[in-house]
């Protein structure tokens, strides 16, 4: 998860639909009838069709199983407010330091290889029926946690009704159809999901959840934010923390899990820091002097003109661009429809209009990027044209609640500016909604409404590298009558607006996954539309949307599932809920060539987990003088 302008990754509240549920108890018996017939063992589990890898494979296949493991990889630490306060990444209050994942390991996890399967981690194997409305996990009896102690069957338990009833909110929309979790012994554990839910995703979702220490959070109060290192169940622990400026994690050195197929050719390195800095012009002079060594760029004009300094030029910094084969990221400024003023689509769509995507893009981002026009795009499950066939016979129940364009226009696109600042058809454009919106231009250029009340707009945001993207945009507002304002505030700030839905305009970004699922309640669903810290930034309310999803959800191809993702995408596209920005469908990367990293690049992630400290290299470096060590 730009990044989001708030890029905690548990920053959801559902105030719907999280119920108390009853915790799970240790059962002697620990077989049912149920269980006996008609089930499944497997290793893994994936949404849909076959596993690619069988039961005794080795390793995945984008891995290097023979990489040297040792040295540090380090980044530059991104967060809401540039910095962080708390080591508790599973609840709402602070704001978590990066890399916490690396601390806790969950009972599957995913192979980037396939676009949504998973196999056994804590769990050795994992039993479901066919309709998947329960799953029995087999765990690893040599599973310990950081401390040493065993993770057992009611670590699971806790961890699982925790999350789900005092979680981030996240936690509690992802686990909302968790019913019961029961430890069958000290080994087994029984999730079963509530009735009439859809299942196809659920166990993987329970499956890739973190354990947590049980026997810890009896001591220490999980509700709380703090700086105190937790136990874990991963693969690192918390070696160094430096409130505010860094923190480094190193490898367990018998840590269990480390010979497991799913974990051979990963944590090579011994260490990995974040290093935190308070604007992105200290932290590429950082990156320049060596004091952190690998960087992604999310600038364009630096990545253009920014990447000439010694280091580069001598080859001691490598510059690489690589493929992202996931849909790309989901960006753009949100327009909030609890507001009275943008409840109105007119309004919406001239306001989307007066954003000049076309100049933005050739003077201020070098040409780099495309327009973003879907909420799935670069996927197949972006929309196109008009609907036709299972996509029509889809929409067509909601037909009543939808706007007529669904059915009998072309799915919108922003049109193509000319590439000057203003673009006089936009303008005639925007001017002819508000117009019919009621919105007239007064005699001093400003639109009221027939309560003379004038059409004003602040953007808020809380990252000064947008302002020149978001400046010119509000002086095109202000050409049709629209007094648009830039609100520029700092992190901490801006984290609360958000949370509390506390603008008109908002920049976000979301990397939707190659199958959606229960994370589209939180960014489109009803339930999240007033459920402060949600991540619905344009607080979309709708039975037509909320059918959607949950056809998404309950798809059982992925054939079934993109026409719904098309489906969804087509009618938020026509609700106008945000102004589309841009996208790459790359990553831009510049590293210290101290690294050695897999011929092959997993399809769906980033890939630096795989790669490994080359200490020969880094040596050479240091003798040339161009790194400091």
């Amino acid at each position: 998860m730009i990044c989001l302008p708030r890029p905690r990754a548990f920053a959801l509240l559902s105030l719907i639909g999280c119920l108390a549920l009853p915790i799970g108890t240790v059962q002697a018996n620990d077989t049912t009838a149920e269980t006996a017939a008609d089930t499944t063992t497997a290793h893994g589990i994936s949404a849909f069709g076959e596993l690619k890898y069988p039961p005794d494979f080795p390793h995945f296949d984008y891995v290097n199983p023979d990489a040297p493991r040792g040295g540090v990889l380090s980044f530059r630490g991104q967060g809401a407010s540039r910095t962080f306060d708390s080591l508790n990444a599973y609840i709402l209050s602070g704001e978590p330091a990066q890399g916490l994942e690396r601390l806790s390991d969950s009972l599957l996890v995913r192979a980037f290889d396939e676009p949504d399967a998973v196999y056994g981690l804590i769990a050795e194997s994992v039993e479901y029926p066919e309709d998947r409305s329960w799953a029995i996990f087999n765990m690893r009896p040599e599973a310990r946690f950081s401390d040493g102690e065993p993770i057992t069957a009611e670590d699971v338990v806790w961890t699982l009704t925790t999350l789900r009833d005092e979680g981030a909110p996240l936690y509690r929309i992802g686990l909302r159809d968790v019913e019961t979790v029961t430890a069958l012994d000290d080994h087994r554990v029984r999730v079963d999901f509530r009735e009439g839910t859809a299942m196809r995703d659920l166990i993987a979702t329970v499956g890739t959840t973190a354990i947590l220490p049980k026997h810890y959070y009896e001591e220490v109060d999980f509700t709380r934010s703090t700086l105190e290192p937790p136990v874990g169940s991963g693969a690192f622990v918390v070696d160094r923390v430096q409130p505010g400026r860094s923190i480094r994690y190193c490898r367990q050195p018998d840590y269990w899990g480390a010979d497991l197929p799913v974990n051979v050719g990963m944590y090579n390195f011994d260490c990995v820091v974040y290093e935190y800095f308070l604007d992105n012009n200290a932290a590429f002079e950082a990156l320049k002097s060596g004091t952190y060594l690998f960087h992604e760029e999310m600038t364009s004009a630096t990545w253009a003109s920014g990447y000439n300094f010694p280091a580069l030029n001598s080859g001691a910094v490598q510059r690489i661009t690589i493929e992202d084969a996931r849909p790309t990221g989901t960006q753009g400024f949100w327009l909030n429809l609890r507001r009275e003023k943008l409840q109105d689509p007119l309004v919406r769509e001239a306001v989307s209009l007066m954003f000049n995507f076309e100049w933005s893009n050739e003077t201020l981002f070098a040409g780099l990027y495309d327009r973003t026009d879907s909420f799935f795009e670069n996927s197949p499950m972006q929309a196109e044209g008009l609907p036709e066939g299972a996509e029509l016979a889809l929409l067509e129940p909601l037909r009543d609640q939808l706007p007529e364009a669904v059915f009998t226009e072309p799915v919108y696109s922003p049109p193509v500016n000319a590439a000057q600042r203003t673009d006089r058809r936009a303008i005639r454009a925007a001017s002819a909604l508000l117009d019919e919106a009621g919105w007239e231009v007064g005699d001093d250029g400003l639109r009221r409404n027939a309560a003379g009340e004038v059409l004003t707009l602040d953007f808020v945001y809380g990252s000064p590298g947008f302002e020149r993207i978001i400046l010119p945009y509000i002086e095109n507002l202000k050409r049709v009558g629209i007094n648009a304002r830039s609100v520029l505030i700092d992190p901490a700030q801006m984290q609360q607006r958000q949370q509390d839905f506390d603008y008109d305009v908002t920049v976000g970004r979301f990397v939707m996954g190659l199958s959606p699922s229960v994370e589209l309640r939180s960014i489109f669903g009803s339930q999240a539309a007033d459920a402060p810290g949600s991540f619905n930034f344009s607080g979309v309310a709708d039975p037509a949307v909320d059918a959607l999803i949950e056809a998404i959800i309950s798809a059982q191809s992925r054939e079934e599932m993109e026409v719904a993702a098309r489906a969804l995408d087509r009618v938020l596209r026509a609700q106008h809920i945000w102004v589309p920005n841009w996208y790459k469908a790359t990553h831009w990367l510049a590293f210290w060539d101290v690294f050695g990293r897999p011929e092959e690049k997993p399809p769906y992630v980033r890939g630096d987990d795989y790669w490994w400290f080359d200490q020969e290299k880094q040596d050479a470096l240091v003798a040339s003088g161009a790194l400091r060590r």
